[in-house]
């Protein structure tokens, strides 16, 4: 049994199903301002994971010690 390398990235079918959601919400004359807040919301998230996926220097400062101690 070979175990697959799981894939780096944000899940299309996540991404399809946010853009059909917004899609959706958007062009919906009853849904309120709450909705469509809320659907752009996740839509923005999801463009920021992809940008902190994508940078491979995103979080790599968080385990170095700090050059600048108060001592």
């Amino acid at each position: 049994m070979t175990l697959a390398k799981k894939q780096k990235g944000v899940n299309p079918a996540l991404e399809k199903a946010i853009e059909q959601m917004l899609t959706s919400v958007m062009s919906d004359p009853m849904a309120t301002l709450i909705d469509k807040c809320r659907v752009m919301d996740r839509a923005i998230n999801v463009e920021k994971l992809k940008l902190k996926i994508s940078d491979d220097e995103w979080g790599a400062g968080f385990l170095t010690p700090d050059d600048e101690k108060d001592d």
